[in-house]
């Protein structure tokens, strides 16, 4: 199948489409997510050394000295703490926490397939070791850039290698970020019911209304685009009535008979929860792993504040602030427990998607 270029108002029409129903803003220019032959969201090199991107870093930089300073944090325990912690359940917190790569990139192939985007129709898609390459350098630009550039950059990996629709592959995505949220909110809130007897910790309230305000636009968007399909189709400009009706077709054709998807989310929200409750432990701490479940669920939600890269700064606080909160846990333990779990969580995909993105560069696919 002969590759066509991205149509950067294709991109610009979609972006809009993208923040209604609840995932992260888009910025789609022409720099951005380039032509196919061009370096494309491209270069996350150069939008690394954006003033926006820099600004970004400062800013997490900075909630970071003010969060650790503020509870007295004790950073000579907290390395020793990380120093003595038992490897193997950290191990074990790596394992879990990268398998849900495979979960996610099972679901992703199998929501292309609702849409026709696989071999069968002649679409050059990688194998499943190829999706979890794509989700892996996705999360890397999460976490080197702010405002969740990953999902246009997946869309772009994927359009350039298959030549799959952008419009459509963006469509697959926006119900992979609803059944996402719905599956997030719902278990957060069980759990939330089951540890803390339905009294959410005021640490976690304002997370836990970010989420239920996240849900309400999601399901109002998706409802909007369902019951004004045409009416809104037809005002669009001519020439990107077409994409926005493919994004739309994408959309519902994964959200109809979503069981499996949402069991294979269910899985991937308990990997997270493992990933905290294995660092827990490694460090001896008493957690449970419905505490850690919920605390790693709402690191989730926060990490989709689109202020610093992956919410750099802000999960940290909050996962010190609710475990010291919930089970009045000794502070500096807390903090080592959120810096170990970050580690395995931020900064080892940062060096996992440079090894990835840097072979990519060198064969031209980035």
């Amino acid at each position: 199948m002969t590759r066509t270029p991205i149509d950067v108002q294709e991109v610009g029409a979609m972006a809009e489409e993208v923040s209604v129903v609840g995932s992260p803003t888009l910025v789609a220019d022409d720099e951005q997510l380039g032509e196919d032959g061009g370096r494309g969201p491209g270069s996350l090199r150069d939008r690394f050394f954006r003033p926006e991107t820099l600004v970004s870093f400062a800013i997490a930089i900075a909630l970071l000295i003010f969060f650790f300073r503020r509870l007295d944090i004790n950073m000579g325990e907290v390395w020793r703490n990380a120093r003595h912690a038992n490897p193997w359940l950290l191990f074990l917190g790596f394992v879990s926490w990268y398998s849900a790569f495979g979960l996610r990139a099972y679901r992703w192939k199998h929501m292309l397939e609702r849409v026709n985007i696989d071999r069968e129709h002649g679409y050059k898609v990688p194998n499943l070791v190829g999706f979890v390459e794509i989700f892996l350098l996705a999360w890397f630009a999460n976490c080197i850039v702010p405002a969740k550039l990953g999902d246009a950059y997946r869309s772009y990996l994927l359009k350039r290698e298959s030549g799959a629709s952008f419009s459509t592959t963006l469509g697959t995505i926006l119900a992979e970020r609803l059944t996402d949220l719905a599956v997030l909110f719902v278990t957060m809130s069980a759990v939330g019911v089951l540890v803390f007897h339905g009294q959410i910790p005021t640490e976690a309230e304002r997370t836990f209304l970010l989420g239920l305000g996240l849900l309400v636009l999601a399901l109002v968007g998706v409802a909007v685009m369902w019951w004004s399909r045409h009416t809104l189709q037809s005002r669009l400009p001519a020439r990107v009535q077409e994409q926005y009706g493919r994004l739309h077709d994408a959309v519902f054709a994964c959200l109809r008979r979503p069981g499996m998807f949402l069991a294979i989310s269910v899985g991937i929200w308990i990997a997270e929860g493992l990933r905290l409750f294995f660092v827990a432990r490694a460090v001896n701490a008493d957690v449970s792993f419905s505490t850690a479940l919920f605390v790693a669920l709402m690191a989730s939600l926060l990490t989709t504040l689109p202020l610093t890269p992956a919410g750099l700064g802000v999960v940290e606080g909050a996962i010190v602030a609710v475990l010291v909160s919930v089970m009045d846990m000794n502070r500096d333990l807390a903090a080592s427990i959120a810096v170990l779990d970050r580690v395995i969580g931020y900064w080892m995909v940062i060096v996992i998607g440079l090894i990835l993105y840097a072979r990519r560069a060198r064969r031209g696919l980035v």
